[in-house]
């Protein structure tokens, strides 16, 4: 059965006329009954009785209407709904980004796509780093914002900007009086960073350990907030990104510029290169593409 030998069906039907149906699809009445003979020959039957003066369902027929009312209605939702998701009047994405980025620019990011498109849903995973990348290649996200890989990847990383390694220490540190900081100078404190495999702590240990460097690691933690308030606690001194510099003096931790070695890394959106965007997702990627 075809959608349109449905609808022939149901206008015949609703009427027991095939002028009236005819009227109402705009066919003529050759190009109905053709229409009506091919459905009746795929079924393996009649499904109206008719003679020059009246038309019938037969029993197929009888039992055939209800059956058809629902595939018309499910058909015509199902074109309502795909309209609605390519005008991006309803639909959802699913978006991964690692905690650094989703806690601090993301927000202003999704408030802009949300004026843009109210009816569209986001859904947000705030993992590490790592599981960015593998939400992304296991299509569990359409979108991913992390790091730029170190190793070649089937994913396609499009840049947003770079991002440098600020100091954070307590805001009673004589270090806080100053504007900027050497990474001996600091390393001569107590270190509190990221556990491992956080891509954080891995970049600044090869950063380090390639100019002859290494972390004094004296407290580790799987999340940044807990790094800050240890630092503001005054347990010792950190670095983070500095996407991540409102949010440690928030919680009372002060940042400065970190220098010698510079620590930077681009930040940017990770797409399944072999997987086409929805149209939401794409909105998505372009808001965040223009954010920066």
């Amino acid at each position: 059965m075809t959608i349109k030998q449905i609808r022939a069906f149901l206008a015949v039907a609703q009427s027991l006329s095939f002028a009236v149906a005819c009227e109402r699809l705009h066919l003529s009445q050759s190009a109905l009954s053709l229409t009506i003979k091919a459905l009746e020959e795929g079924l393996g039957g009649r499904l109206f009785s008719r003679n020059t003066r009246n038309v019938a369902l037969t029993p197929e027929g009888e039992s055939l209407l209800p059956l058809a009312r629902r595939l018309i209605a499910d058909w015509d939702n199902a074109e309502d709904e795909m309209r609605q998701r390519f005008s991006l009047q309803r639909g959802r994405v699913t978006l991964a980004a690692m905690p650094s980025f989703a806690g601090n620019l993301l927000p202003p990011i999704l408030k802009t796509f949300r004026a843009r498109y109210p009816n569209v849903n986001v859904t947000v995973n705030d993992v590490i780093n790592e599981q960015v990348l593998e939400m992304v290649r296991d299509r569990q996200v359409e979108l991913g914002v992390a790091f730029e890989p170190l190793q070649n990847t089937s994913l396609t990383f499009t840049p947003l900007y770079r991002d440098r390694f600020v100091a954070v220490v307590p805001r009673d540190s004589p270090l806080a009086r100053r504007t900027d900081v050497d990474w001996p100078t600091l390393l001569e404190e107590p270190f509190i960073t990221l556990q491992r495999p956080s891509t954080v702590r891995v970049m600044l240990e090869e950063h380090l350990h390639a100019r002859g460097m290494e972390l004094p690691v004296e407290f580790e933690s799987h999340q940044l907030a807990t790094v800050g308030r240890m630092v503001a606690s005054g347990l010792g001194v950190s670095a983070v990104p500095a996407l991540c510099a409102e949010q440690m003096r928030e919680l009372g931790a002060h940042c400065l510029t970190l220098h010698e070695p510079v620590v930077e890394r681009a930040i940017g959106v990770l797409t399944d290169s072999g997987n086409e965007l929805s149209t939401a997702a794409q909105a998505l990627f372009d808001i965040l593409k223009a954010g920066h």
